[in-house]
């Protein structure tokens, strides 16, 4: 069950979320965020759910074990397959998949990134070609904000334009400017919505409005001064929370923490802030460091399917013949059902035979892991030694050359 959210963490009624930061060490934090249907304590690692799934993971798990209160859905997939009209006569995104605790869905603008040789980027939305079957589709803001609503996510994001991670400096500020066009419209569409109804997802909520709420997106590659510009124009048009994106896209891993040590401590202090599909568990004690309150990558999932286990000793691949005979769980300090059961000789030898177990046990170990260390984080917050704990973990982590 979700922890009901006690009377001092409660928003007056009319807002979609409640955010207080309980504590703080450093610039790190730790704080509670309130959804119209989950309590979630951040730091927080989101599991992402493309299709509306969690890649080999069943719900009762990543509810009743792993205890994830959000997961992500993308809107980009969803609007290509089933599609948003069958998607709305199931009664919305958690009926139809049956996750009943907090989504938060993305707003196309990184898949349409990723098709570079399929879009063609205007100034009133994206034209490009589904990657499934070559027609031809359009996103724009006020789409986006269509889909969300009809997927009836609780928390929902602006749509953006994501530029490649190593662009120069005027086609950086262009994309930038497309962005705050975008981000206006955004808004625009949103309240619109909202006010129609248009929000599969409503609930009634004793403390909260019961609709979605609308996350910013800062943007402006590797440019101090235009993150900064970014920031101070997207909190002047005002959303319920900001997130950090366009990183982890081709640029080099210092600049990625040169922007996170620059801008995350920047962001409003009274709401969430959010760095989208970043990483690894390197980069989120790197950003928890500098303020941030939310993540999520798809590399627990991805690299469970390739035999690739993330450790508290540093990153393991199963396919390892020297593993062939170790009876030893995949972490021995991982309380996880995998790793109290299943030995890593009996993983490896999964693998080699094409098993489907395999994929799904090592992602539920990562999964576990990833969840795991947000929660370690937290408690070392709360604590104020969250330093000596990144200190003691990143020790542990970067003995990934030995195993």
């Amino acid at each position: 069950m979700v922890t009901r959210l006690s009377s001092q963490f409660r928003s007056e009624k009319g807002r979609a979320i409640s955010w207080q930061v309980i504590s703080k060490d450093g610039n790190a934090r730790a704080g509670v965020l309130q959804t119209r249907r989950s309590l979630i304590e951040t730091p927080v690692f989101m599991p992402v759910g493309t299709q509306g799934t969690v890649k080999g993971i069943r719900f009762e798990c990543l509810e009743n074990e792993l205890d994830a209160r959000i997961i992500l859905a993308n809107t980009y997939h969803l609007f290509l397959r089933p599609g948003i009209e069958i998607i709305r006569a199931c009664g919305g995104l958690h009926k139809f998949s049956s996750w009943q605790r907090s989504l938060l869905t993305d707003s196309g603008g990184f898949q349409v990134f990723s098709l570079a040789e399929l879009r063609k980027i205007r100034e009133d939305g994206v034209e490009f070609r589904s990657h499934i079957d070559g027609s031809r589709k359009f996103l724009s803001p006020e789409i986006s904000m269509e889909i969300q609503a009809a997927l009836g996510a609780d928390i929902v994001m602006a749509f953006d334009e994501c530029p490649p991670g190593k662009i120069d400096f005027k086609n950086a500020r262009k994309s930038l400017e497309l962005t705050l066009n975008w981000a206006e419209r955004s808004k625009k569409r949103f309240l619109e919505l909202q006010d129609e109804g248009a929000d599969t997802g409503f609930i009634s909520c004793q403390d909260l409005s019961g609709r979605q709420a609308l996350f910013g997106i800062i943007q402006g590659a590797g440019y101090l001064q235009l993150r900064k510009e970014s920031l101070d124009r997207t909190v002047e048009i005002g959303f319920d929370g900001y997130a950090i994106g366009g990183l982890s896209v081709g640029e080099e891993k210092s600049v990625m923490y040169e922007i996170l040590e620059f801008i995350a401590p920047q962001m409003p202090e009274d709401k969430p802030r959010y760095l989208m599909g970043v990483g690894t568990p390197e980069d989120l004690l790197e950003a928890v460091s500098h303020g941030v309150d939310m993540f999520d990558c798809v590399l627990p999932t991805r690299n469970g399917r390739t035999g690739s286990a993330f450790t508290s000793f540093g990153k393991i691949n199963i396919r390892n013949a020297k593993y062939a005979t170790d009876s030893e769980p995949l972490d021995p300090n991982c309380a996880c059902s995998v790793c109290l059961r299943y030995s890593r000789a009996y993983l490896r030898h999964l693998y080699q035979s094409g098993e489907m177990l395999v994929a799904i046990l090592i992602s539920h170990h990562n999964l576990a892991f990833f969840l795991n260390l947000m929660r370690q984080a937290r408690q070392a917050i709360i604590k104020g030694d969250f330093n000596e704990f990144k200190r003691k973990t990143l020790e542990g982590l970067r003995r990934e050359s030995q195993n």
